[in-house]
């Protein structure tokens, strides 16, 4: 069974930054790509980060590229996502994701199969 629990969610103003973290318990972490995934509202979940199981490959979002930046600590089976510059925009629910996909940094939502709770973040202009 494996189990994923996000925290450092928040409110925040425009410009300011936030780190989520979310760990992994009950399979070696290794064996797993990781994602993160946003839902603003009622819009559909969008994969906005995502990172190999050894972390040589990412993805980003062009609505994040350049601002956010995913991570992952193997030892400590955390995944990390450093979001710079926040926007309005960037106000939604952020839920941690892992695919047994390891070889690749997942984009599409079906390729998860395990997720987390969600962290709530909320940025103000």
């Amino acid at each position: 069974q494996v189990q994923l629990v996000e925290s450092g969610g928040g409110l925040v103003q425009a410009g300011d930054s936030l780190r989520l973290s979310c760990v992994e318990s009950g399979r070696p972490f290794s064996s797993y790509s990781m994602g993160w995934v946003r839902q603003a509202g009622t819009k559909e979940r969008e994969t906005i980060a995502s990172i190999s199981g050894t972390g040589e490959s990412t993805y980003y979002a062009d609505s994040v590229k350049g601002r956010f930046t995913i991570s992952r600590d193997n030892a400590k089976n955390m995944v990390y996502l450093q979001m710079n510059s926040l926007k309005p925009e960037d106000t939604a629910g952020y839920y941690c994701a892992a695919s047994e996909y390891s070889g690749i940094s997942p984009r599409d939502l079906w390729m998860y199969n395990y997720w987390g709770q969600g962290t709530q973040v909320t940025v103000s202009s």
